[in-house]
């Protein structure tokens, strides 16, 4: 075991659980054995909580400009230790080297953008009447939450942490059990940082801290991120305890491709879009709509996809079983007529045979019905729809239950005007395969990809993570009575 075993975070201190019951930690690198982390009680989730409460009186009043301060020395850990974080979201996650260094490099950004906060919340202020002003003020609310996924160990949790934090919540964080030594070092980084104790709080488990979450009384909002199935219960379970939640689920973004696309641009973005982070990103192109005769980018993809070797320019999938599931859903695609353009299964890298390793494949001739076409796979995979309109193509994409991305490939603006303004997708890309935004402006889907209000990133998340106050005042009595007063 390269690590020590993964401990709880609450009054500023690492806390062994009286679990018994605990998780191996498996680097799908090469498999071998990281750490284990234990499947928490509810009275150890009972304490993180109360730690939280005792720590947000004087965190609240602390004034913003003196909160943001500890976030500036936080992004300077985050540079200082940056080699040390990129190995660790690599070890635990799979990822390639320069895709955790990416995600690393990200999380720098979600910081500097929570160090902006004190220009982005000043409020505002109108004489409304003469002699009768109204203002605005953001007020933290209280004790809040974050549960994160497997699949960005460090960025999805500065998503919520750092904005969260710097607008006067303390905050309860549940690291995916899969990877929660990020999450571990990002405590520390914070300690470092002179974040006041109980400010920040970790709690590890299942799913019964989730539902912890989700029904404890002194929890005001909750943010999820993970598949739409668990999302759509976080969402349903928390509301009906009268909190406020954001749950972002799971994505089939499409990708529209068209005759006069740029062939060299696309078929190098489509492949980086399809296999970038072994696919396991919400954000990752997964169903393609070959519109009328594109079979010369096609083949491009095919030799951009050759390209791509896993253990070289291409990381693991989390876990042997998540493997399996992919290697499942290629496997029935060909049984059922597909044709597979390039093939991944079976990938083995010398050297770290027990690693799970999925290679990237392109399916061509996929029916809109398969599962291929209408289910998240999270690997490596692309499956080509072929369609002879670009208003047939646009059918099968709003026809899709998710709605978290979809992009064109084309020279047309018109063309890309249509697909912008009839795709059913939150985000929306133009000759980019990930159309994710970047700071200031926020991240979030549409339809199934996304259950609640406001988002939990950009200037969005500020009326997610506060509430607002409005004040009426008048002091000059010879102003008068009117309708106002």
């Amino acid at each position: 075991m390269k690590y020590k075993i993964v401990k709880n975070y609450y009054n500023g201190q690492f806390v062994e659980s009286t679990s018994t019951e605990s998780l191996d930690v498996v680097s799908p690198v090469d498999g071998n054995l990281l750490s284990a982390v234990p499947m928490s009680t509810i009275d150890e989730l009972n304490a993180a909580v109360e730690s939280a409460k005792n720590a947000f009186d004087s965190w609240s009043k602390t004034p913003i400009k003196e909160r943001v301060q500890v976030f500036f020395r936080y992004r300077y850990l985050l540079e200082k230790n940056f080699d040390e974080l990129t190995e660790l979201v690599s070890e635990e996650n799979g990822k390639t080297w320069d895709e955790a260094k990416a995600e690393v490099e990200k999380s720098i950004e979600l910081t500097e953008f929570a160090c902006s906060m004190p220009q982005l919340v000043s409020g505002e202020i109108l004489e409304v009447s003469r002699g009768v002003e109204c203002r605005t003020e953001h007020f933290p609310l209280g004790v809040v939450a974050s549960i994160v996924p497997f699949n960005f160990p460090l960025m999805v949790p500065n998503w919520t942490m750092p904005n969260a934090l710097v607008l006067g919540n303390t905050m309860i964080m549940k690291p995916s059990e899969l990877v929660p030594l990020s999450v571990q070092r990002m405590a520390e980084l914070l300690k470092e940082a002179g974040l006041p104790d109980g400010v920040f709080n970790v709690i590890n488990g299942g799913k019964e801290i989730v539902e912890g979450i989700c029904a404890h009384a002194s929890i005001e909002a909750v943010s999820f991120v993970g598949s739409t199935k668990v999302a759509k219960l976080v969402y349903q379970q928390s509301t009906h305890n009268l909190k406020r939640c954001v749950a972002l689920g799971g994505a089939k973004n499409h990708l529209f491709v068209l005759p006069d696309a740029n062939p060299s641009m696309t078929a190098t973005n489509v492949t980086a879009s399809m296999s970038g982070c072994a696919g396991q990103r919400c954000m990752a192109a997964s169903a393609m709509l070959a519109v009328g005769d594109v079979n010369p980018i096609i083949e491009r993809i095919c030799d951009e996809a050759r390209k791509v070797v896993p253990g070289i320019n291409l990381g693991a999938v989390i876990s042997r079983a998540a493997k399996e599931r992919i290697e499942n859903y290629i496997s029935e695609a060909e049984r059922g007529g597909a044709k597979i353009l390039v093939d991944g299964r079976g990938a083995v890298v010398a050297g770290k045979e027990n690693g799970t390793y999925v290679g990237p494949t392109v399916i061509d001739f996929v029916k809109p019905e398969m599962s291929v076409a209408t289910e998240e796979i999270f690997g490596p995979v692309i499956s080509i729809m072929r369609t002879e309109t670009l208003d047939d193509a646009i059918a099968i994409e709003n026809k899709n239950p998710y709605g978290n991305a979809a992009s064109v490939f084309t020279q047309s603006g018109g063309a890309a005007r249509y697909v912008m303004e009839h795709a059913s997708a939150g985000m929306i890309g133009v000759n980019i395969g990930v159309p994710v935004p970047r700071e200031p402006f926020s991240f979030g889907g549409w339809n199934e990809s996304r259950f609640g209000a406001n988002d939990i990133t950009g200037k969005s998340s500020i009326e997610f993570w506060t509430k607002l106050k409005k004040t009426t005042t008048k002091w000059n009595p010879e102003a008068g009575i009117n309708w106002m007063s």
